[in-house]
């Protein structure tokens, strides 16, 4: 079995076709998935597709980019969100200094609003950080300071310090089909730097298909492919792999249940 911990399986990009990328998914031995919310309205479509299938869990939030459309966001109305038994983690949220689509102030406040309900509920946090190292380690650091929360690092291609400093804080990372790109040296570098036993799966679909798919839409059957590189670059085989990245999952995400 095989845990793709960051999908985005309710948008348009699957709206014709989600039930029969379910089943190419657990046809290639993917079982939970963790579908993601990046908009605050987006919640019930998530919490939809959750309640579809056992083994998809869901998450609440709103991502750097969308920060602007919530700017005076609140952790309480994140917190009345979480209380569907569906909901594991809150996120994504973080800050995007590449794109800046949402006013770096207004990210800064978002993110420390998701910040403060992970704080209140004790679910995971789930970050999102690009190209702001210096301004997502202050403030997870001064947060973390002042009250411990678990957190996974998603997708990540950031700089080696500010992992080291995530590692330090216990916190969690995922892998996706970047890591399978040729020129992602940099990225496979700090992988291997990252805690063995707290990195996991994801594909990040529709996004960032991994080779041999790269340039079509993502699916979490593809996260079989992440799987192999990722048994590759650590030298384990593929059975030790999908085991040890689905243990890191339900470590993290405790309110999911892990099939029998």
């Amino acid at each position: 079995m095989i845990v793709d911990s960051h999908v985005n399986l309710h948008g348009e990009k699957f709206a014709d076709d989600l039930a029969e990328t379910i089943l190419r998914a657990r046809d290639a031995g993917v079982g939970p998935m963790l579908n993601i919310c990046c908009h605050l309205k987006d919640a019930k479509a998530v919490l939809d597709v959750a309640h579809m299938d056992p083994n998809i869990w869901a998450t609440v939030g709103t991502h750097p980019h969308d920060a602007k459309d919530n700017p005076d966001i609140k952790a309480e109305t994140i917190v009345a969100l979480t209380h569907d038994p569906k909901v594991v983690a809150i996120g994504e949220t973080g800050l995007d200094y590449h794109y800046d689509w949402s006013p770096r102030k207004i990210q800064r406040a978002n993110f420390l609003a998701h910040i403060e309900a992970v704080q209140e509920t004790q679910l995971p946090l789930i970050v999102h950080t690009r190209e702001a190292d210096d301004d997502m380690l202050e403030i997870l650091q001064t947060a973390y300071a002042k009250k411990p929360f678990n957190a996974i690092m998603h997708c990540y291609t950031s700089g080696q310090r500010l992992a080291d400093a995530a590692a330090e804080m216990g916190f969690y990372f995922s892998v996706s089909g970047i890591m399978t790109f040729k020129s992602a040296h940099e990225v496979r570098e700090c992988i291997l730097k990252m805690p063995r036993n707290r990195i996991m799966l994801e594909t990040d679909c529709p996004y960032l298909a991994p080779v041999p798919y790269r340039g079509r839409r993502n699916e979490p059957a593809y996260v079989v492919e992440v799987c192999k590189a990722l048994a590759t670059l650590f030298d384990w085989t593929e059975e030790e792999t999908a085991q040890k990245t689905t243990d890191a999952f339900f470590e993290l995400f405790i309110k999911a249940k892990r099939p029998e």
